[in-house]
């Protein structure tokens, strides 16, 4: 009797044993993955994530939930991968501004080299700088002479301190020998609402506009571009304005440093089909967006890239919060 119950029994522990692993090692994603959108719901960055996400759950068997975190910048998500798990199920776009930031701060809360697992690049903005209908300022140069004249009066606005439309914006000014006065805000509906509600004078920010532009609301001064916007033939590049500036903050998404690259390559495969999803080149279409996949390797490598290019931008600058 006691032989067989010690027989069965290690019999019962070497299959529990056996087990073990295989249940450990459920194939990733077995429950959903929520994505942050680092920006405010209803703006161009938040429509385009919430198409990819859709997108992306497809090929991935489990839902994909984008959760809003606007503010600083666009940087909300960085820290949140800073306090995350890196097992794949927490991720976050990465805005320009993630590889800034840390060159303006006295302390930095992260270092964009060591901190975070960059797994697909997606796409970058269409920016361009707009006034309300019934402004005077029929061109850009028409608000850089006014500005020239009036020193530290312009008003524009911005999503953010630090972001590309607010460093864009200081190159124009460093270029053109005039003061701008930054309004920064937390995303492109508030910027908006203040320029047409006459707080703000200028407006810099991505192709949340173009709706409005074309309904006559506001007028588009310039894009930045390298050539001229099929949508929008009329307005000027930075660069026929003299300004020696291509600007379009490409971004992508990653997680916490750290995470298995077992994992990163489903996320990555099922992200570069999720690029090409109709629905999300319609969403692309609909904001002049350019579809810019890279893979897991080479979005790692242009990172690098591009925290040299911020550094050096920063320093010349002078850039300080």
């Amino acid at each position: 009797m006691s032989s067989r119950f010690t027989r069965r029994a290690a019999l019962a522990l070497g299959a529990a044993t056996l087990a073990a692993p295989a249940i450990g090692q459920a194939r990733f994603p077995d429950r959903p993955i929520r994505l942050i959108c680092p920006w405010p719901a209803g703006g161009s960055t938040d429509t385009q994530m919430r198409a990819f996400a859709d997108a992306a759950q497809r090929h991935l068997g489990q839902p994909v939930v984008i959760e809003n975190r606007p503010g600083a910048s666009g940087t909300l998500g960085a820290i949140a991968m800073k306090q995350s798990r890196p097992d794949g199920y927490t991720l976050t776009q990465f805005p320009i501004t993630v590889f800034r930031l840390p060159f303006m701060q006295e302390q930095p809360a992260w270092d964009p080299l060591k901190d975070f697992t960059y797994v697909t690049h997606l796409t970058g903005y269409l920016f361009g700088v707009t006034v309300r209908a019934d402004s005077p300022f029929r061109t850009f140069q028409d608000l850089i002479a006014w500005a020239k004249a009036n020193p530290g009066k312009l008003t524009y606005g911005t999503p953010g301190v630090g972001t590309t439309l607010h460093i864009t914006m200081e190159q124009i000014a460093e270029a053109a020998g005039v003061q701008f006065l930054h309004v920064p805000f937390r995303g492109f509906a508030d910027n908006s609402t203040s320029l047409l509600g006459g707080n703000t004078m200028a407006l810099a920010d991505s192709s949340g506009w173009a709706p409005m532009v074309e309904a006559g609301r506001m007028r588009l001064l310039c894009v930045w571009t390298a050539e001229r916007v099929p949508r929008f033939p009329d307005a000027p590049t930075l660069r026929e304005l003299g300004f020696d500036i291509v600007s379009t903050s490409p971004y992508g998404v990653g997680g916490p440093a750290g995470m298995d690259p077992e994992v990163v390559g489903i996320l990555d495969a099922a992200f570069l089909k999720a690029i090409d999803d109709p629905a999300h080149l319609e969403v692309l279409k609909k904001f002049d967006m350019v579809k810019v996949p890279m893979g897991h390797a080479a979005y790692t490598e242009a990172v690098t890239r591009m925290v040299a290019t911020e550094r050096a931008i920063v320093q010349r600058l002078g850039l300080r919060i």
